[in-house]
């Protein structure tokens, strides 16, 4: 059993070798991506789900050999609850994983100063 134990921790530690270093910038870009990884997924996941059930709330009707499709089901809430609760919990993710960064960024505050700079200096050279 120890051999076994053995093998399976040296072929986890081979798989995944550079998963973890001692440098902390290194470590935080792995973990931002796995996230970001992690997001993506949710995304792709979130859109075929809500794709088949939209697609499955509109009815067939098959009498007389034709094939005819009937839009009604996409009037309903219920085709649509999943999408938007789901796309609540979707905006949560996205949120925790691109953060307060997403509309204030580091540098958003400098724009910003420099942007009332330049017309502090607009107004005072327009009276000379």
């Amino acid at each position: 059993m120890g051999r076994f134990r053995r093998e399976m921790y040296e072929d986890y530690a081979r798989q995944h070798s550079g998963e973890y270093t001692d440098d902390p910038s290194y470590n935080a870009a792995y973990r931002r991506v796995k996230r970001l990884k992690r997001f993506y997924s949710h995304l792709k996941i979130f859109i075929i789900v809500n794709i088949i059930i939209i697609v499955s709330s509109l009815t067939r009707d098959r009498s007389a050999g034709l094939m005819v499709m009937d839009l009604s089901g996409l009037t309903k809430w219920q085709t649509y609850s999943t999408v938007f609760f789901w796309g609540i919990g979707l905006l949560a993710h996205a949120l925790s994983v691109f953060g307060a960064d997403w509309f204030f960024g580091p540098d958003w505050e400098k724009r910003k100063i420099q942007k009332y700079m330049e017309k502090d200096t607009a107004n005072k050279n327009k009276w000379e």
